[in-house]
């Protein structure tokens, strides 16, 4: 009996062996095969994704541009406002908030010499949401043309619309910073590049209006793919490297509202509104408009900088600026707007040629005290 007993905790331990070596050799191939799903996901799925996003771009664009009889090119414009305080809406049974967005033609002439402007007096439009943030939006700062859509940036509440049929869409909301901040960004500018929409602010260093130092946070740029995801993008030492170009160290400062990529010459350009090398002062900035145009190549390793047009006394700076479709990007239309206490005074459109210096259009006001802020080709 002793044996029997024996035997059977034997056959009991070969037993259990047997299962022991049967888990091992699934947990083997187990291991085996996560490995090979992680490396197939890793190596496929990025290149998959890149492809995707290359094949769901629409690079449609939306400029209507006619050939006159003298050769001449008229393009159809669009400019947009920020009211500020001025943006909501009077006499609204629910609260809204608006923003007007004005049409007209731009006319190039054969030779690239001239341009001139006109407005069309029947379609200022007023583009409504009822989005807000501490009481105010839809302060628009402005337009861009993305995977075949107009968008404009909401300046208050950090929201990104699609501009369909004289409607604000809400499309995408830009928190600010490096996207940890309650808070929406102060969307200055749109530029594409790549297929993707970049957003940036001030491009300054937070501060309180006596210039005291608060944060970074105006320094970051968000990259916005067609599908709306969003990538966070530290640009401080970009923006410190732009405004050392023309002799600006902190705590003097420069203030960005109008930039854009070039596909045409691979660069960056800038066209600053303000800039000084004093301490920032609310009391004073309203007249530090600038008339630099900075320009950088692809990783900002290669900076530099011109001049354009005329400063005068300061209070005019550059608001938005645009690249003229079909003149290789060597023509670009600039807004400047112009405040005083604060409070929107006036409005200028001009144009330039870039290979030239040359100004074919002067600083031509818009109709109204309203402080245009984005201009695009429709």
């Amino acid at each position: 009996m002793v044996k029997d007993k024996k035997k059977t905790n034997k056959d009991k331990m070969n037993v259990n062996t047997g299962g022991s070596s049967n888990s091992n050799l699934f947990m083997t191939f187990a291991v085996v095969g996560i490995f090979v799903h992680l490396f197939l996901a890793l190596y496929y799925v990025p290149s998959y994704q890149s492809c995707s996003e290359n094949l769901n771009y629409n690079d449609t664009k939306l400029a209507h541009i006619k050939q006159l009889d003298n050769g001449d090119l008229e393009y159809s414009i669009a400019v947009i406002t920020d009211l500020d305080h001025h943006s909501k809406v009077q006499n609204s049974k629910k609260p809204k908030w608006e923003s007007y967005m004005k049409y007209g033609k731009l006319v190039i002439s054969k030779d690239k010499s001239k341009a001139k402007v006109s407005w069309d007096v029947d379609r200022t439009i007023s583009i409504q949401s009822d989005i807000s943030a501490g009481g105010r939006g839809m302060e628009l700062s402005d337009l861009a043309v993305f995977n075949g859509n107009l968008v404009t940036i909401d300046d208050r509440t950090g929201l990104l619309y699609k501009i369909i049929n004289n409607k604000a869409i809400p499309w995408v909301f830009l928190n600010d910073g490096p996207g940890d901040a309650l808070k929406g960004i102060k969307g200055e500018w749109l530029t594409v590049k790549d297929g993707k929409l970049y957003v940036g602010g001030l491009g300054k260093e937070w501060t309180t209006t006596e210039g005291v130092f608060v944060n970074h946070h105006p320094m970051f740029v968000k990259v916005v793919s067609p599908d709306g995801a969003v990538k966070h993008v530290n640009w401080t030492d970009n923006f410190i490297n732009i405004r050392a170009n023309v002799g600006i160290q902190y705590p003097g400062y420069m203030i960005h509202e109008s930039v854009q990529w070039s596909d045409v010459h691979k660069q960056w350009f800038f066209m600053p509104r303000r800039a000084s090398k004093e301490i920032y002062s609310e009391s004073t900035d309203e007249f530090m408009g600038t008339n630099y145009m900075i320009i950088a190549n692809e990783d900002f390793t290669n900076i530099k900088h011109k001049t354009l047009g005329k400063i005068g006394n300061g209070s005019r700076g550059f608001s938005a600026f645009q690249f003229v479709p079909n003149t290789n990007d060597d023509i670009i239309v600039t807004l400047k707007s112009e405040e005083k206490d604060g409070i929107p005074v006036a409005s200028y459109i001009s144009v330039y040629r870039l290979s030239t210096n040359q100004v074919l259009l002067d600083e031509i006001a818009l109709p109204g005290t309203y402080k245009y802020e984005g201009i695009e080709f429709i």
